[in-house]
């Protein structure tokens, strides 16, 4: 039996190295490179192939290619042979996104719902939300790996309860609350370790810190072969770094955080405006507005290099309010630049690739990670 097991495993294994080839290969495969790429033998590609065929993981790609003698059929991945659902959960909104082996955006959703801290059932609302966004977007529920939940959160080492999460407005609370009456596996993470992970997986594979830029300001740390949570797991809570002592009140009770200077939130308080009409009267040079956008460069200048003096790695700005960052990201990298003593220019700082739906995309990546290691 024992020696059964190990053969099994070993099959298993070897049909795994032809999907993940296939999965992550940006160039042209065929069972003939398969064969060559991974050392194994055509009658092996040819077996596991089948199998990953009736299974509808993968297919003939329709692309052939010469290789001096007969054509070579391509072969790819079935993208949407399973899926997985992320959702975004802010003070005043929930974002589903429907994800493909592939992080493909299959379909989106966005709900405004009441404060959170004022809700007796919001897991009971939670839970209502998703079943209609499955069933608006005619999601095939037996495909479905598992239901993310990303909040802007301290989360548990334990993952059993919310320690604080100030834009919330929750303290201590169990995370029982968001998912109880989901009928799915669940899976819940911070939102901005969520969005880093997907930026990380996807675009730079190497060490970076991640700085979310939303209705809070939250981060994290990628190194090594992924995400680095801390001892406590709050490894990446930027948005708490004291960046003014003594400025401005901060929702987590202190005063001069980075999330104090440089969050959403911190324009729609102030000025009680949508980000949009900021950003118009930025343009038109009212005085007020760029005056307090200058002020939030400079802080948020003030707290790229202290990541950038601790970690010493690239720092990725991510996050909605990103999405009004490229025009200003000359003046930004120069206020990072005249405040980093070891080096001339900001070229470390960059504006994240993804710009639509991090968050719930990366929450979702954690059961298509899932996936793929079992097949």
């Amino acid at each position: 039996m024992e020696l059964e097991a190990t053969i099994t495993e070993r099959r298993r294994q070897t049909r795994n190295s032809i999907y993940r080839h296939l999965y992550e290969s940006r160039d042209f495969c065929s069972k003939q490179s398969l064969a060559r790429d991974l050392g194994l033998s055509l009658p092996t590609v040819y077996q596991n192939l089948t199998e990953l065929m009736n299974a509808g993981l993968v297919r003939n790609s329709g692309e052939q290619r010469s290789t001096g003698g007969r054509r070579a059929m391509g072969l790819q991945i079935v993208p949407d042979a399973r899926y997985a659902i992320g959702v975004s959960i802010t003070e005043t909104r929930l974002r589903f996104v429907a994800a493909d082996l592939q992080l493909g955006e299959m379909a989106y959703r966005k709900v405004y719902h009441p404060p959170i801290a004022e809700m007796k059932d919001f897991g009971i609302f939670l839970a209502g939300e998703l079943e209609r966004f499955i069933d608006e977007t005619h999601l095939d529920r037996s495909r479905m790996l598992g239901v993310g939940i990303a909040l802007p959160a301290v989360i548990a080492t334990d993952n059993s309860r919310i320690t604080l999460a100030p834009t919330l407005h929750l303290r201590d609370i169990t995370l029982q609350f968001l998912a109880k009456e989901i009928p799915y596996p669940t899976y819940i993470e911070n939102d901005a370790t969520s969005g880093g992970y997907a930026e990380w997986f996807l675009y730079w594979h190497r060490d970076m810190a991640y700085l979310l830029l939303e209705t809070g300001v939250g981060g994290a740390v990628l190194v090594g072969d992924g995400q680095y949570h801390g001892v406590n797991r709050r490894s990446g809570e930027f948005g708490h770094m004291c960046v003014e002592p003594g400025g401005l009140p901060c929702k987590c009770g202190k005063r001069g955080c980075l999330e104090a200077y440089c969050s959403a939130w911190r324009i729609s308080d102030d000025l009680g405006i949508p980000l949009s009409e900021f950003f118009a009267g930025v343009e038109r040079h009212v005085p007020e507005y760029e005056t307090m956008w200058h002020d939030l460069l400079r802080h948020l200048a003030i707290g790229v290099n202290n990541i950038r003096m601790v970690l010493d790695c690239d720092v990725v700005l991510g996050g909605f309010l990103t999405q009004y960052l490229p025009p200003y990201m000359p003046l930004l990298k120069e206020y990072v630049a005249a405040g980093n003593p070891f080096e001339p220019s900001a070229d470390y700082l960059h504006l994240s690739v993804m710009r639509r739906h991090t968050v719930p995309l990366g929450v979702a990546l954690h059961f298509i990670q899932e996936f793929i290691e079992t097949i």
